[in-house]
Order: structure tokens, then sequence, then C-alpha cells
């Protein structure tokens, strides 16, 4: 079973809005100890949108499907912020289309081999073979993970 994208057989993707979407952002770093009284007095406001997106005419997002990606933190229903305007290397996560189903792994690109490596022992690597078609749709930058 592969990471699907959507139930579809092509994924729609969502385009990023040029509305800027604001949050306060503290100035102070955060420690896994106690808190400085000083941290409730500053913030500063940042737009999410600067933070994600490098290309925002080539960055969509996409809901995860399926359960190939969990070693690299990638869960079913996750948001993927994906950028095509990123030359997809060696060890990237991408968005592949292969023989014309999207799927998402691991890059795998050395020696004349390329392959498709899921981060879940479950799943072997998908070896590209001659003759088939992969094209890598776009690079995956950023995983939006909800917590609760």
């Amino acid at each position: 079973m592969k990471t699907e994208l959507t139930s579809t057989p092509w994924p729609v993707p969502v385009h990023v809005p040029d509305t800027k979407v604001w949050l306060d952002m503290s100035t102070w770093t955060v420690r896994a100890g106690f808190p400085s009284p000083a941290a409730d007095h500053t913030q500063k406001r940042i737009d999410l949108n600067e933070h994600l997106i490098r290309n925002k005419e080539a960055t969509f997002i996409f809901k995860v499907k399926g359960d190939s990606m969990i070693g690299a933190g990638i869960y079913e229903g996750d948001a993927l912020v994906i950028d095509r305007s990123i030359e997809a290397k060696h060890g990237n996560i991408v968005l592949a289309v292969l023989n014309n189903d999207f799927t998402v792994k691991r890059l795998y690109r050395r020696g004349g081999v390329v392959k498709l490596v899921a981060e879940n022992n479950l799943y072997p690597p998908i070896v590209v073979k001659s003759g088939e078609e992969l094209t890598v749709w776009g690079v995956v930058t950023y995983n939006l993970h909800k917590l609760l």
C-alpha cells in the first residue's frame, strides 16, 4: 500500500491563498524546563506564509492518506506543504507520480538506480524500472501535523 494523498486517482492540490495568516510569536526560545517570567511580556507578529512558503506560485498543500511514511513523522491526515520549484535531490521526501499513481516517498537516486523508499518497514522500496514513467511532482518542505 502506498501513502496516497486523496481517495481520487488524481489528488487535487489546495493552492495557498494570498491572505496573510498572522499569529503572535514570543521572541524567547522555549526550553523544556522552567519558563522565564519575562516571556509573558515579549511578542511579535509573524505571517505563517513567510515561514512556510518559499515560492507561493509553486506551493501547494496535500492531505496524506496511508501509513507508509510514519517513520518520517508523516501520518494519515497530515497536510504536506509541497514546493514544485525545488529540484528534487537524493534523500528528499517527494510527491511522485509513478505510472500515473501519486505517492509520497523518500527519493533514492544513486549510481543510476532510482527508488521511492517508504519510511515504514512494512512497505518495500519501489525500484523504478526501465520503461516506467516517474515524475517528481514536488518536494515536501513542511508537514503540518495536528497534535490534538
